[in-house]
């Protein structure tokens, strides 16, 4: 099952391809594959929190800002030969973050819905 993220929602994401400090607006429509989603957790922040966009502003998100955090299967990794100055093959598998401001928080709710519709609970 894929999961459609569309532009212009408020949303933000980080993922590995940017810096950890920096986050970014989703401003083109995206597809993940939730069959290659190997964790998912959903949390709120509990302080305010200050990234950085592309273009060096400051972003601030406020206390309560929801996330969506998915980190993909090994098939999604990054595989490095020398990584902290340890030799050998290490593999860095790949995530989203996805924020939705405490304004925004419908389509979180309806993202979160449609993940855990696929979650047995026991």
């Amino acid at each position: 099952m894929f999961i459609k993220i569309k532009k212009n929602q408020g949303i933000y994401m980080q993922h590995n391809g940017v810096d950890k400090r920096h986050i970014v607006p989703v401003t083109s429509n995206f597809l993940i594959n939730l069959d290659q989603v190997a964790e998912a957790s959903f949390y709120t922040l509990k302080e305010t929190k200050k990234q950085i966009d592309l273009e060096g502003h400051t972003l601030e998100l406020p206390m309560h800002t929801a996330v969506v955090h998915l980190q993909m299967s090994y098939l999604y990794a990054l595989y490095t030969e020398d990584k902290n100055g340890r030799k050998g093959r290490m593999a860095e598998r790949q995530y989203y973050k996805l924020f939705f401001r405490p304004e925004n928080v419908e389509p979180y709710q309806e993202l979160r819905s449609v993940i855990e519709s696929q979650v047995a609970n026991l």
